[in-house]
Formats: structure tokens, sequence, C-alpha cells
């Protein structure tokens, strides 16, 4: 999620050919970037709605010097995908974040836009061309990075006591049935987990607010239940999700 700009007309961008698994995709660039530290392993793709009025107040917002964000990639809700920044270099998208154990995950991340006012302006699911894109652009950066399915997160995973992002409607389960993340299996032999906190930290979650940690786990992986309480659903959600990243 990015904040407010006003919308204005967008300056011309110029389509170039794609790789065969992904979309057509058209460059505008962002001054909002700079340099992967050395060495730094591209291990992580972070998901974000963008939580602005219109696609074209995003693009404005994360190509704006003064803002000091952008991404890798916009995807519109008609499917149509912008590149902002070169995946070889470090976008300013995640901000202060964790992920299993590591910190600063702009260095070692590639992050997606995805257009949806959000929770505070209208919050709605997100189209299936929307959703087509996202997936064929993901297995296409996937194809580039070795960037394991636990390792394709929401923006609310990362920094669960500031973002919601993408949220409860995104559909992670679908894009985990065509090689996209990760999705549990059934839950019902599984049992409880007792040590819920200790369960969040072995699937990625840095300790924090438990009820905003949980809140974020259930908008990833049990998206109907969004209560930030380690109910009995919860917890067979939290046994099965750590089963399937065994």
């Amino acid at each position: 999620m990015i904040a407010s700009a006003a919308a204005s007309t967008a300056p011309a961008a110029t389509l170039q050919a794609s790789t065969p698994a992904e979309p057509p995709i058209r460059d505008l660039p962002s001054p909002n970037w700079d340099a992967r530290p050395d060495a730094a392993p591209v291990d992580m793709l972070i998901l974000h709605y963008t939580g602005m009025q219109s696609a074209q107040a995003a693009l404005d917002r994360l190509r704006d010097p003064a803002a000091r964000v952008s991404s890798h990639y916009v995807v519109d809700e008609d499917g149509a995908v912008w590149r902002l920044v070169a995946e070889q270099r470090r976008a300013w998208h995640a901000g202060v974040s964790h992920w299993r154990g590591h910190a600063t995950l702009n260095d070692r991340s590639v992050g997606i836009e995805i257009v949806n006012p959000g929770h505070e302006w209208g919050y709605r699911p997100f189209p299936a061309l929307q959703m087509a894109a996202v997936c064929d652009l993901c297995l296409a950066i996937l194809g580039r990075h070795p960037i394991p399915a636990r390792n394709v997160v929401g923006h609310s995973d990362v920094a669960p006591d500031r973002k919601q992002d993408p949220g409860e409607l995104f559909d992670w389960s679908g894009l985990a049935a065509s090689g996209v993340g990760l999705w549990p299996g059934p839950t019902a032999e599984l049992g409880l987990v007792g040590d819920v906190p200790g369960a969040l930290r072995a699937i990625g979650y840095d300790d924090g607010d438990p009820a905003a940690t949980l809140r974020a786990f259930q908008r990833h992986w049990l998206p109907d239940a969004v209560t930030g309480h380690a109910d009995a659903a919860t917890q067979a959600r939290l046994h099965a999700v750590l089963a399937a990243m065994a």
C-alpha cells in the first residue's frame, strides 16, 4: 500500500515485447530506486495493493521523487502491467519489514503493486483479468529468481503492525494452485497448535503485536475469519501452513 496522491495525466510509456511467460509490459520508469547491496539474494516476492483512488494516482505517487516510494511493477484492474523499476535494482516498497529473520526486505525482494482502492477507499475484489496478469507476472519473476514458495508474501505479512494489503479478498489460494506461493492442505487431521507465537515465528512472522500478527496470518491463509484471535480454526490452519512448509 502507498500513500494517497492526486491524480494527473501520465506521461507516454513505451510498450516493449515481453517474454512468453508474462503479460505485455509497459515501461514507465520511476526515479525512486537505488542499488541492491552487493551479493544480496533476490529471494522474496512481496505483493501489495495500491490503496489509492485510481491507478493514475498510484503511478503518479510511485514516480514522484518527493514521495520516495516505488515498486518494480504495477498491475491495473484491466490486466495492464507497468514496469517502474528494473528487477536488478532496489525499489522502495516494503518499508520497515521483517520475514523469516530478515529485515530491510527491499534489499532482497521484488515488489508488485496491484491496483485496488484498499480498505480506506472502498476495498473490493480483484478482477479476474487482473489476477491472471498478476499470476503470469509472478511466474515470470519466479523463473528469474530463486524465490521459495514460503517467501511469496503480502505487505501485511512483513509489516503486520502497519499494513493490511493486499488483504482478505486477494486470491492467494488461486495463485498457489497456479504455482505462485503456498497454500495449505486439509486441516482436519492435523489438530491444533499449542504454541501459537512459536508457530507464527516458524512460518516467518516477526515478534510484534500478537493480535496484529494473527490478523495478518488470517488475511493470507484464513480470509473468512480475520479476528486476531487464536481460535481452533486459526490454530488448525497454522498447523496446516507449517506442514505445507515442511
